[in-house]
């Protein structure tokens, strides 16, 4: 299908951008890669009067240290992510999860600041953003503030986001030595979004479990921080019997939605199972 008329802007600042929506208002949508807002246009699920498209603002992308602190600007592609020397180095889980998002096609497209800032639950970023203790700036026409990802992902399609703002920069902490990470993801096919999925960064001291985030994707109507699971494990050595006890947590924590990808109790049952797998291959990297 062809999407309806709308007028086509290219600002090359933020500060541009941000006037252009405030003086467009409700009438706009900012297109950043493209891969969510464009099919909805051609069902015309959305009809934006205007697209202000964030390309060509030279600010919003690349990957740079500020201390301990890794700042990601939210322009910046999947493949960028993949690529990068510091992520690799510093945040290796999010190169390990970009490698599992979509085809190489849409991850020269894709940026991490539209898949979270999008607020679908089967979205990759937004777990991870939980597992990874991320920050995101968000600019508007007062300046900038700081939502904590455990505080931004608000239902399905709804952030904290206002609508006359604009997701600029993603920042978290750099991996401690000898964290732990992972990310699984069951998929039906290349490309696909997942099933459900599970991501978890841990760390170990004296044989227990001293820091632990769990993170599920697509098992309820947003992002789910699995807090239960977490506190299963804290204090606790890694066990068949507490990785256990932290996947039933998180299955009962879990509120997914029947699909083409499977049912209530199959979706459940495979989050469980992706979360086991990812504590036991993040407590093989706690070396």
């Amino acid at each position: 299908m062809i999407p309806p008329a709308f007028d086509y802007h290219a600002p090359r600042s933020v500060g541009e951008a941000l006037s252009l929506l405030g003086s467009l208002g409700a009438d706009a949508k900012l297109l950043a890669g493209g891969h969510s807002l464009l099919p909805m246009m051609k069902l015309r699920f959305a009809q934006p009067a205007h697209l202000i498209d964030l390309n060509r603002i030279p600010e919003l992308r690349g990957i740079c240290e500020d201390g301990n602190t890794i700042c990601i600007g939210a322009m910046t592609v999947e493949n960028a992510l993949i690529a990068s020397p510091v992520l690799q180095a510093k945040v290796p889980l999010l190169v390990e999860a970009a490698r599992l998002i979509a085809d190489p096609q849409v991850r020269n497209r894709g940026t991490i600041g539209g898949d979270i800032a999008h607020g679908d639950p089967a979205n990759d970023h937004p777990a991870l953003a939980l597992a990874l203790d991320a920050t995101l700036v968000l600019q508007g026409p007062g300046g900038r503030r700081s939502v904590k990802a455990d505080n931004f992902f608000l239902g399905t399609y709804m952030t904290a986001l206002q609508d006359d703002e604009i997701l600029v920069e993603i920042r978290m902490p750099a991996l401690a030595p000898k964290t732990g990470y992972s990310y699984h993801k069951l998929k039906r096919k290349t490309g696909d979004w997942a099933t459900a999925a599970a991501a978890v960064v841990l760390r170990q001291d004296g044989g227990v479990v001293s820091h632990i985030r769990i993170a599920l994707t697509n098992v309820a109507p947003m992002a789910l921080r699995a807090v239960d699971a977490e506190n299963a494990l804290k204090g606790q050595p890694l066990s068949d019997t507490t990785i256990a006890a932290a996947a039933a947590a998180a299955m009962a924590a879990c509120d997914p939605a029947a699909d083409l990808r499977g049912s209530v109790d199959y979706k459940r049952a495979m989050v469980g199972q992706m979360l086991q797998r990812a504590l036991r291959a993040a407590a093989a990297r706690c070396q």
